[in-house]
C-alpha cells in the first residue's frame, strides 16, 4: 500500500473510530497471519501520515509472535525507531550492478549486435539506477536515436557525438522541453495540481476545449508522463514518478505557478462548495503558494485544528506556522491583531499535547501584548487562562495562581460564564497542585454545577475538565465512590468529544484514582488504554502521568522489572517538557526499595522531597516522608527513630490536608513499625487505625494485609 502525502492511508475522525479502525486492521493481519504466513508491503513511507505511522508502530510491536514479513521502503532521511529491534534488518538499494543492468536493459531495447555499444555507454552514465535507465531510452526513442518498438529497438544513428544528459533530472526536462506547446501547459499545469490530479479539476484550470484536453491527457498517458488511476467515483490521473511530477513543476515560472495555484483555490471553491470543509488542507496549500493570503490564513487555520482533532500535533503545528507566514502579508489593523491572537489560541492545544510548554508560552505572551493593545478584555482573559495551565504543568504554582485569578477577576467584571468557568478550573487544579485540596473540591464542585447549567459555550470541554480534575481532587481525599462518578462521566463526555487528548485526561484520571483505591486490574485496564493512545498520537503531556500510574500498578502486582521501565520513562518524559515529576520519583523509590536497592530508594525519594518543598508541593511532600519512612522501616534492621519521626511528620501532614488514604497508609506503616521493635500496644492502636480508615474507603488491596498484621500483633 503506497503512502502518499496528498492521499493518506487513514484519515477518520472521530479519533477512537480511527483507533478503532487501527485496532481491528491489526487484529485481522494478526489473527489471518496465525493461519498462513502473510508478507504486508508499505512503499514510500517518507511520505506517510500519521494514522499510517500509528498503524507501523503498533504492527511492529507485534511482529515476534507473528508470521508476519513487513517490507517498507523510504529515503534516507526518513526517521524511525526500529533500528534497535532484534527482528529487524536494513537493506540498502543499490544502483543495478553491471550484469544485471544490462539485462534490464536487454529487455527494453532487445538484442541487436547494435546496441552493445549504446548499453555499455548508457550504463556508464547512468550508474545503474533504473529509472534513469528507463528515461534515457526513453530520450533516445523520442528524439530518433532508436527506432522500432521496445524490446526491439535498433539504432538509426551512429553513436559518435551522442549526447546522453548527465542526470535523470536532466532527461526528464529535455523530455518535457520536447512536448508540443499545448501538451506541456497541460502537464505543468497538472503538476501545479498535484502528483494526484482529479480530471474535474484539471478541466476547470486547464483552459482548453474539451477534444484537446482528452487528446493531450491521451499523449501524456502514451508518453508514460501520467497514468490513469481511478475512474469512479471521479476520474483521477497521477504521475508517474515523483521525479516527473518535480520537473514538470520546475519548469514553470514562479509567476506562472502563483497564478495557478490562486486559480485552484477559485476552482476548488466553485467544485466543491458544500465540501470546502473536507478540503482544507489543499485549499490552504494552494492558497500559500497562490498567495491568496485572506484566504491561506482561514484554511491553514482550519487545517491546524483539523490535523489536533485527529491528534496529528506536529502536522497542526507545523500548518500553524504556515498561517503566520500568510497572516504576515495582510494589514497591520485591528482585524489583523484579532487574528493573531485566535491563531495562538488555535495551536495551543497541539503544542499542550506535546508538551512544548516553553513554545506554547511564548505564543501567548505575543497574544497577550496583541490584547492588551486592542483592550480586548475577553481574549485578554483566555491568554491568561491558558498561562494559568501552563505555568501549573511546569511547576510554577505561583504564577498559575496569578495568572488565574487574573483571568477570574476579569470573566467577573466582564460577566462572562464561560471564560469565568474555565478561570475557576485553572484555580482548582492549581489547588490541587499545591496540596489544597479542600478548596479544589469547593471550586471544582461549584465549576461543575455552574458549566451543567451553561450550553452552548465556546469551551464546552469544561465540563469534562472539571470533572476530571475534581474526580482527582476527590481520590486524594479518599471520596472514592463520589470521585469514581466524576471519572466515569469525564470519560463518557471524552468519548462523546472524540479528542485524543481528553481521552488520554480521562484515561489517566480514572487510572490513578483506581490506583489510589487499589484496584489493581481496573487501573492497569484504563492506563494501558491511554497509554496506546498515547503512543499512537506521540502525544507527550499525557505520557508521564499515564506511564508513572502504569508502572506503579504493574510494581504493585509484583512486576518489578516493567513497573521500573515504566517509571523511569515517565521521569524522562515529563522531565523533557519541562515538568517535576516528583510523584513517579516517590513511586520509582519503592520500586527500587522492592528489588532490593535501599541506596537508590533513598536518593530518589531524597529528590523527590526536595522537589515537592521547592515547589510548595504539600500533597507531594507528605507522599515522600511517607516513604522516607518506608525505607527506614524496612532496612534490614529497622531505623526505628528515623522511620517513625517521617511518618508522623507525613500523618500530620496529610491530616492537615485531608489525605485520608495517606493518612491510613502512615497508621499502617507505623503499626507496622512498632510491630517489628516489639512495642505492641502502640503498634495494635496504629493498625487499628490504619484498618477504621481502609475500610470506608474500601482500600482493600492494603486492607488484607493490615488485618494480618493486626492478628499477628494480637495473637501474640
Amino acid at each position: 500500500m503506497p503512502c502518499r502525502r496528498d492521499s493518506p492511508f487513514l484519515k477518520l475522525e472521530p479519533p477512537q473510530r480511527r483507533q478503532r479502525t487501527l485496532d481491528a486492521l491489526k487484529r485481522v493481519l494478526l489473527r489471518e497471519s496465525q493461519e498462513q504466513p502473510l508478507l504486508l508491503v508499505f512503499e514510500d513511507l517518507h511520505w506517510s501520515d500519521t494514522e499510517t505511522q500509528a498503524l507501523l508502530a503498533s504492527l511492529i510491536e507485534s511482529l515476534p509472535t507473528a508470521r508476519l514479513l513487513l517490507l517498507v521502503n523510504y529515503r534516507p532521511e526518513y526517521q524511525h525507531g526500529w533500528g534497535s529491534k532484534t527482528y529487524y534488518t536494513q537493506l540498502r538499494l543499490d544502483p543495478l550492478p553491471p550484469a544485471s543492468a544490462d539485462e534490464f536493459l536487454h529487455a527494453l531495447l532487445g538484442d541487436a549486435p547494435s546496441l552493445a555499444s549504446l548499453k555499455q555507454l548508457l550504463i556508464t552514465r547512468t550508474e545503474g539506477n533504473p529509472f534513469f535507465l528507463e528515461e534515457s531510452v526513453r530520450t533516445l526513442a523520442e528524439t530518433g536515436v532508436l527506432v522500432g518498438e521496445p524490446g526491439a529497438y535498433r539504432l538509426a544513428r551512429p553513436l559518435e557525438g551522442l549526447q546522453v544528459p548527465a542526470t535523470v533530472h536532466a532527461v526528464l526536462a529535455a523530455r518535457v522541453d520536447r512536448l508540443p506547446l499545448e501538451e506541456k501547459r497541460l502537464l505543468q499545469t497538472a503538476a501545479v495540481i498535484g502528483t494526484d490530479v482529479p480530471f474535474a479539476l484539471l478541466r476547470a484550470i486547464a483552459d482548453l476545449p474539451e477534444e484537446a484536453l482528452y487528446r493531450g491527457l491521451a499523449h501524456l498517458q502514451a508518453a508514460e508522463f501520467l497514468y490513469e488511476t481511478r475512474l469512479f467515483p471521479e476520474q483521477e490521473y497521477t504521475f508517474k514518478h515523483t521525479l516527473t511530477h518535480e520537473v514538470a513543476y520546475g519548469s514553470l515560472l514562479l509567476e506562472q505557478r502563483r497564478v495557478l495555484h490562486a486559480r485552484i483555490v477559485a476552482a476548488l471553491e466553485a467544485l466543491t462548495p458544500k465540501r470546502v470543509s473536507e478540503q482544507v488542507e489543499r485549499l490552504a496549500h494552494h492558497a500559500l503558494r497562490g498567495e491568496v493570503w485572506d484566504k491561506a490564513v482561514t484554511y491553514c487555520q482550519q487545517a491546524s485544528t483539523r490535523a489536533y482533532v485527529r491528534a496529528a500535533y506536529r502536522e497542526a503545528v507545523a500548518t500553524f506556522e504556515q498561517a503566520l507566514q500568510a497572516l504576515a502579508h495582510l494589514p497591520e489593523d485591528g482585524d489583523t491583531r484579532g487574528r493573531a491572537i485566535e491563531l495562538r489560541f488555535a495551536v495551543e492545544g497541539a503544542l499542550i499535547a506535546l508538551g512544548e510548554y516553553g513554545r506554547c508560552l511564548a505564543l501567548m505572551g505575543e497574544a497577550e501584548a496583541l490584547a492588551r493593545a486592542l483592550d480586548d478584555r475577553a481574549r485578554l482573559g483566555r491568554v491568561l487562562n491558558t498561562m494559568a495551565y501552563v505555568r501549573r504543568a511546569t511547576g510554577d504554582y505561583d504564577g498559575a495562581m496569578a495568572a488565574g485569578q487574573q483571568a477570574l477577576e476579569l470573566a467577573v467584571a466582564l460577566g462572562d460564564s464561560a471564560l469565568q468557568g474555565v478561570a475557576s478550573l485553572r484555580l482548582g487544579q492549581t489547588y490541587y497542585a499545591i496540596g489544597d485540596f479542600g478548596r479544589s473540591a469547593a471550586l471544582l464542585r461549584q465549576n461543575v454545577e455552574a458549566a451543567d447549567q451553561e450550553s452552548g459555550t465556546p469551551r464546552p470541554d469544561v465540563r469534562r475538565r472539571s470533572r476530571a480534575s475534581l474526580a482527582l481532587t476527590l481520590s486524594a481525599l479518599g471520596a472514592f465512590t463520589e470521585g469514581q462518578r466524576y471519572g466515569e462521566e469525564a470519560l463518557r463526555l471524552a468519548t462523546l468529544a472524540g479528542r485524543v487528548a481528553a481521552l488520554q485526561h480521562a484515561y489517566s484520571t480514572l487510572g490513578h484514582l483506581y490506583l489510589a483505591q487499589g484496584g489493581l486490574e481496573p487501573a492497569i485496564r484504563v492506563l494501558e488504554q491511554g497509554m496506546a493512545l498515547c503512543r499512537a498520537s506521540g502525544a507527550q503531556h499525557f505520557l508521564g502521568l499515564l506511564a508513572e500510574g502504569l508502572g506503579y500498578a504493574y510494581a504493585l502486582q509484583g512486576r518489578l522489572t516493567e513497573g521500573r521501565t515504566l517509571l523511569e520513562e515517565a521521569i524522562s518524559a515529563r522531565l523533557h517538557i519541562g515538568q517535576q515529576p516528583v510523584q513517579a520519583r516517590a513511586w520509582l523509590s519503592e520500586v527500587c526499595r522492592l528489588e532490593g536497592h535501599r541506596a537508590e530508594a533513598w536518593q530518589h525519594a531524597r529528590q523527590a522531597l526536595d522537589l515537592a518543598r521547592r515547589q510548595q508541593a504539600r500533597g507531594g511532600e507528605a507522599l515522600t516522608l511517607h516513604q522516607l519512612g518506608v525505607i527506614h522501616a524496612h532496612a534490614d534492621l529497622p531505623d526505628a527513630a528515623p522511620a517513625a519521626a517521617h511518618y508522623q511528620q507525613a500523618l500530620a501532614l496529610a491530616e492537615a490536608l485531608g489525605m485520608r488514604p495517606l493518612q491510613a497508609h502512615c497508621h499502617r506503616g507505623l503499626g507496622t513499625l512498632y510491630a517489628a521493635t516489639g512495642q505492641r500496644e502502640q503498634a495494635r492502636t496504629e493498625l487499628t487505625a490504619a484498618i477504621a480508615m481502609y475500610r470506608p474507603m474500601a482500600m482493600t488491596f492494603w486492607l488484607p494485609q493490615t488485618e494480618a498484621a493486626l492478628a499477628q500483633v494480637e495473637g501474640q
